[in-house]
């Protein structure tokens, strides 16, 4: 695919991307019940991009794509996507299965840990100081996709950060999941949590399709890739360790916090309908968890032990390029 073609292909996605995205808000906005059915899950969706416990995948999916050649990096988004639409289709069915949001929200919890852990890793990865190999790919991975290591790191990142947005009481989103646990059915969980992923997914790569639209335009596009990832990776850390913190210490200590209280207001003045309801989450009887400073704590610890560790190998770094140079003289 020339160059162009692929410019006038990613306008022509973004337009439709946007025109989803407008007709579904407008829908959502408008519309005078919240009924659950297909509609809804897409449309809760699509809502849930402007949350706070949302909002920060921007910065994962869109350094992400730019981070690579357009093509792959393109690609690397897709497949994020995909992975976040697999979390939530593995919900409705758990959900569907189990007939109670509580049960789920303990099998969330893990999830929170094991996928603040992973991006954790992940970012470990990009900065350098880990060398990232899945132990099962010579094993059981196509010989295809054994050296393609970034695209199946994507979705893996797509599976795990997913569960980022799973925290926050959106009302449409309880509604929808409340619907699953009552009627209990894990078919219908399937296709109302795979929905609902997309819809979590079309803002995302209407994003990263305006990002690479405008990265193409700028000169020394090399460059700019190097600083991205690097972005990337310290995003990676960030939203890894707040995930973390999630599945250690509950919601509790980030609604408490200053960012989320004044987030959520004013969500609550100009999209109410959007905003967070601290009444269904209390009618749902989920555990608020710990809050105070401990949660914080553990939170920049952990982000400064790791900048403390890129700054150590950093500097092990250009002893060893200066003792080199003074070895060559």
């Amino acid at each position: 695919m020339s160059n162009n073609t692929f410019k006038i292909w990613l306008v022509f996605s973004a337009f439709v991307l946007l025109s989803i995205i407008l007709i579904g808000i407008f829908s959502f906005m408008t519309s005078p019940d919240l009924i659950p059915g297909l509609s809804l899950a897409f449309l809760a969706g699509l809502s849930m991009i402007v949350l706070p416990c949302t909002f920060p995948l921007i910065f994962i999916i869109v350094p992400l794509a730019l981070s690579r050649e357009k093509g792959k990096g393109l690609m690397m988004a897709i497949l994020f996507g995909l992975g976040l639409i697999v979390t939530f289709t593995i919900y409705g069915i758990v959900l569907g299965w189990l007939g109670g949001f509580i049960e789920l929200y303990k099998i969330i919890s893990a999830m929170l840990l094991l996928g603040g852990i992973a991006s954790l890793f992940f970012g470990l990865s990009e900065l350098n100081i880990v060398k990232f190999k899945l132990p099962f790919k010579q094993t059981i991975m196509p010989k295809s996709l054994q050296g393609k290591n970034d695209y199946i790191r994507s979705f893996f990142l797509g599976f795990f950060l997913g569960n980022a947005g799973v925290g926050c009481p959106n009302p449409a989103f309880y509604i929808l999941f409340g619907y699953v646990a009552t009627v209990g059915i894990p078919s219908v969980g399937a296709s109302l949590g795979a929905l609902h992923g997309l819809g979590r997914v079309v803002p995302l790569l209407f994003l990263v399709v305006l990002a690479i639209l405008g990265i193409n335009a700028m000169s020394k596009v090399g460059e700019y890739q190097e600083k991205v990832k690097r972005w990337v990776a310290w995003s990676l850390v960030g939203l890894g360790a707040f995930i973390l913190n999630y599945g250690m210490f509950g919601m509790a200590w980030f609604e408490d916090s200053i960012i989320h209280q004044s987030w959520s207001k004013a969500l609550e003045v100009f999209f109410p309908r959007i905003a967070e309801s601290g009444t269904i989450e209390a009618s749902l009887s989920i555990p608020p968890g710990v809050g105070g400073i401990m949660p914080w704590v553990v939170f920049g610890g952990i982000i400064g032990i790791i900048i403390l560790w890129d700054a150590i190998r950093y500097n092990r770094i250009q002893k060893g390029k200066q003792k080199e140079l003074e070895d060559k003289k």
